[in-house]
């Protein structure tokens, strides 16, 4: 197990009507907060009328900014941070999933830089305070309610880029599993994908012994398995949202990669698919891990069979190793399949004529290589596509 400092201080209200406790928590932070959110969603189904009754009867005023869009954009986030110097607002309560939250995250790092806020995410330069920011999760998906992440789309270049740090974990994040009811089954589908593949990422690893959070991850994503298609067959079902909601919390909260090195390599080729095709990530992941598991797999067969055996019950077969492991792959796509994604780029509508590109972006700005598993070049990278189209 390698050494390791573990940290998570976001602070989680789960359950039933857990919206209607914001404004108290946003209190503590500031008496004025920039609410951030996507389209009008929220408001047609009275979510945003909850949240900001619960501002109102605390004390907390507020400035609206709306338009967060998958894959959020640098534009907005410039926007969000002009408003928080403007009217002094001293925290951003994020109202959404994923790309929201990831917004909100580029807001609060941005209003007390002086420089461009694309600086910490090229790593030109690296935050050293934030605004705090709060959460309302409407997606389990992306983890990003209590995780250093966040992920921000520069429209000039299509560039899609990640910057992590401690400064952005939320102060405090609301989960209410109810509030997934409504979702559209291809949002579903596509955040079940995200969090299995944070799952993935951290198991693939070098590092050794990571028996406990072996066992974790493969638990995590077993109950992802049985726990997605019965919310995709009874959207109503609390008991299996709050299971989807707790995992996609877990899957990215740092808690399943201590003591381990993660692998992160099919996320930085996908940010290159999402970024210049702007695609759902957790549609774009469900193409890449599958093709990067078959590019790489004979590096650490052993960990295949391990992943075959104990997530997908593969029967092992001690003569054929490597059926063992492509067997296991074959389920993984069958099963995302099952829920009604895609696994091929084809199917996303996207050919190859930009591969050598990507590849190149994928493996510039300052690291020859990405991924941590096998190290993958341009070459590497090309070779993905290839298996994915």
């Amino acid at each position: 197990m390698d050494d390791f400092v573990f940290r998570n201080p976001t602070r989680i209200i789960f359950g039933r009507g857990a919206e209607s406790k914001v404004g108290v928590e946003a209190r503590a932070y500031s008496g004025k907060v920039l609410l951030h959110f996507g389209g009008g969603t929220i408001k047609k189904t009275g979510l945003f009328e909850r949240v900001t009754a619960s501002l109102e009867a605390a004390g907390v005023g507020f400035v609206e900014l709306g338009g967060v869009k998958p894959n959020p954009r640098l534009s907005l986030v410039r926007e969000g941070i002009e408003l928080c110097r403007r009217h002094g607002l001293g925290l951003i309560l994020a109202v959404g999933g994923g790309s929201v939250i990831d917004s909100a995250k580029a807001i609060a790092a941005g209003v007390p830089y002086a420089g461009d806020v694309w600086d910490f995410y090229t790593g030109k330069a690296s935050p050293v305070e934030a605004l705090p920011i709060g959460t309302v999760l409407t997606i389990p998906a992306a983890g990003s309610e209590s995780s250093t992440g966040s992920v921000i789309t520069n429209e000039e270049g299509a560039f899609k880029r990640a910057l992590n740090s401690e400064l952005i974990y939320p102060r405090f994040s609301a989960l209410n599993p109810e509030l997934a009811f409504t979702l559209p089954r291809n949002q579903v589908a596509n955040g079940i994908a995200d969090i299995m593949a944070h799952l993935m990422e951290r198991y693939f690893t070098n590092s050794r012994p990571v028996e406990l959070t072996d066992r974790l991850i493969e638990a995590t994503l077993r109950t992802v398995i049985a726990v997605g298609p019965a919310v995709l067959r009874n959207p109503r079902d609390y008991d299996a949202w709050a299971e989807l909601m707790w995992s996609g919390t877990v899957a990215h909260n740092n808690l399943l990669n201590t003591g381990r090195e993660g692998d992160w390599g099919s996320h930085d080729i996908e940010h290159e698919l999402s970024g210049i095709y702007d695609i759902p990530h957790g549609a774009g992941l469900a193409v890449v891990i599958p093709a990067w598991m078959k590019r790489v797999y004979r590096h650490d067969p052993v960990r295949f069979v391990q992943f075959a055996v104990r997530v997908w019950g593969v029967d092992q077969s001690f003569r054929d190793a490597e059926a063992t492991v492509l067997e296991g792959i074959a389920r993984l796509e069958a099963f995302w399949a099952s829920i009604g994604l895609v696994l091929r780029l084809k199917d996303l509508g996207i050919g190859n004529d930009r591969f050598a590109e990507m590849a190149s972006k994928c493996s510039s700005g300052g690291k020859s290589t990405v991924g941590h598993f096998i190290p993958l070049g341009k070459k590497e990278i090309e070779d993905i596509f290839e298996l994915a189209k």
